[in-house]
């Protein structure tokens, strides 16, 4: 072979085998799936941003893919396994019931809690500080902060006897929850009327139930409807208090809980770690440490109620 043709076919066999070089070469853009079981907008703000604090551009160098059921949670075992079937790289999963979901779909891909409600007595990790398994993330104490709530209650209710507790029958730490209101009630002389639902219909027939059993309040629980639980409480005229400040800002009359924005920020910080090879069963589960009191004072006066000075002033926001 004459040395021009050598040079002629050498040329045109590495042209050919070059873009497959090349792409091996390239490094696949880690995919994250989100998965919610009522709202996800909330949740993909904070979130969002805490990945741009560590450097993660959607659609550079991550890729985000959201499944949520809108408040039908009969729907979360199938978005997750259609997450799993994707093979995304980590799991978000926002809340106890699709955590839940996702650990049935999977034990091979990483879960990250943000957050989930009663991880460890609900069996979803073996300990806060070793979590085991593929599943790591943030708690959420919605459970331990009843009794607060009650007492919160109290203060802008001196005259309440009588609490509705909106639990949803699909979340497994609602049990929990109803057990711990009922402790921190009966310490306070009041009465909890425990009412588990599942689905908007459901819902709508509870706070019609609420008026006959002539409840004075109601607290919700974080995972239910937060729309659909706002606006029946406004029409049935209930003072309603929530997990979420998202609910206030909607119209609850107050919330008590951890910083929920800082528990979907610190999620992003977890992915980034499992990005990088940490695995979720060395990575220890963060418990809230900051706690705040939001009041919606326009939704005092529409309900006909005076909010106490001294609710004002340990408010940490109080919506005009």
């Amino acid at each position: 072979m004459k040395r021009r043709d050598f040079l002629s076919t050498f040329a045109a066999s590495a042209a050919a085998l070059w873009p497959a070089v090349g792409h091996a070469q390239e490094k696949p853009v880690p995919v994250i799936g989100v998965l919610d079981g009522g709202d996800p907008g909330p949740f993909l703000t904070e979130f969002g941003r805490g990945l741009r604090d560590l450097g993660y551009v959607e659609g550079r160098n991550i890729q985000i893919e959201v499944r949520s059921a809108a408040g039908k949670s009969e729907l979360l075992r199938s978005l997750a396994e259609e997450l799993a079937r994707r093979k995304v790289d980590v799991i978000v999963a926002r809340l106890t019931p699709p955590v839940r979901a996702a650990k049935d779909a999977t034990q091979t891909i990483p879960i990250v809690m943000a957050p989930a409600g009663a991880p460890l007595e609900t069996g979803l990790i073996a300990s806060l500080s070793r979590p085991g398994g593929n599943i790591t993330g943030l708690s959420i104490t919605s459970v331990e902060a009843s009794g607060k709530r009650l007492q919160l209650m109290r203060e802008m209710l001196p005259r309440l006897q009588r609490v509705a507790m909106l639990a949803n029958a699909a979340d497994p730490i609602s049990h929990f929850l109803i057990a711990e209101a009922e402790r921190a009630a009966a310490s306070l002389g009041l009465q909890i009327t425990p009412i588990l639902v599942d689905g908007n219909q459901e819902i709508e027939t509870a706070f019609a139930a609420m008026g006959k059993e002539r409840v004075d309040a109601v607290i919700m629980q974080s995972s239910l409807p937060e729309k659909s639980v706002v606006v029946l409480a406004l029409r049935h005229r209930l003072p309603l208090i929530s997990t979420t400040r998202s609910a206030v800002e909607g119209g609850a009359l107050m919330s008590y809980a951890g910083r929920l924005a800082d528990a979907y920020r610190e999620a992003a910080v977890y992915v980034d770690k499992i990005l990088k090879g940490a695995k979720p069963a060395d990575l220890p589960v963060q418990q809230p440490t900051k706690f705040e009191l939001v009041i919606n004072l326009k939704t005092a006066k529409a309900l006909g109620l005076t909010v106490p000075q001294s609710l004002l002033q340990r408010a940490d926001e109080v919506i005009e």
